[in-house]
């Protein structure tokens, strides 16, 4: 009679919750997974060509943004830069060209995270916008006002951030992708647990 007993009790032990740990477990690895390409980037080659294309950024900010004035002395609005009539649209570019094209992508690259990325995306593709009303303000000043137009630095950094944005969008939609699937796959998973009855919603 106790052996009934044991057996009842052991098959008890061994019935619904023993074959429920294997989906929970498959649960806990789609969350595991899920969470990590949530929160993570994988840029892969495109990380070559958005660090080369930062060192280009870098490097067009010491080039002439309009007549004298450089990259660098528009950021602190310097001198040449004042001297030049560098207008509010070449300070922002410039600005978001240093904040987001380097830093910002920089960083995503170092921490590969997925919010950075996004950031940085956002904020090349506002770059993009500035830089393109910083050459037009060049091309036409006010009138009376003598300006030079624009300079090499500014046209290279402007097709710079172009370049950014392209790579940023495709890294970050890549994530986004991966992201849905990996949903898309604990949903399945969990639809068919709860059919089968081995988990609770």
């Amino acid at each position: 009679m106790t052996s009934s007993h044991d057996d009842d009790r052991t098959s008890g032990d061994n019935g619904p919750s023993g074959e429920g740990d294997p989906i929970e477990s498959y649960l806990k690895d789609f969350d595991a997974a899920e969470k990590k390409v949530a929160g993570e980037i994988d840029p892969g080659v495109r990380a070559l060509v958005v660090a080369i294309a930062v060192v280009i950024l870098l490097g067009s900010l010491t080039l002439p943004h309009s007549g004298v004035a450089n990259g660098w002395e528009v950021l602190v609005y310097g001198d040449d830069a004042r001297a030049e009539v560098i207008t509010l649209p070449s300070r922002l570019f410039v600005w978001f060209e240093v904040v987001f094209g380097v830093v910002a992508s920089m960083l995503a690259l170092i921490t590969r995270r997925w919010a950075l990325a996004w950031v940085a995306l956002a904020g090349t593709a506002v770059s993009i916008v500035f830089g393109m009303l910083a050459i037009w303000t060049r091309q036409t000043p006010a009138p009376g006002v003598e300006a030079a137009g624009p300079g090499i630095g500014l046209i290279i950094g402007w097709l710079t951030v172009i370049v950014l944005t392209f790579h940023w969008l495709k890294v970050v939609w890549s994530r986004t992708a991966l992201q849905l699937a990996a949903e898309e796959e604990r949903r399945a998973a969990a639809a068919e647990a709860e059919r089968r009855g081995d988990w609770n919603v």
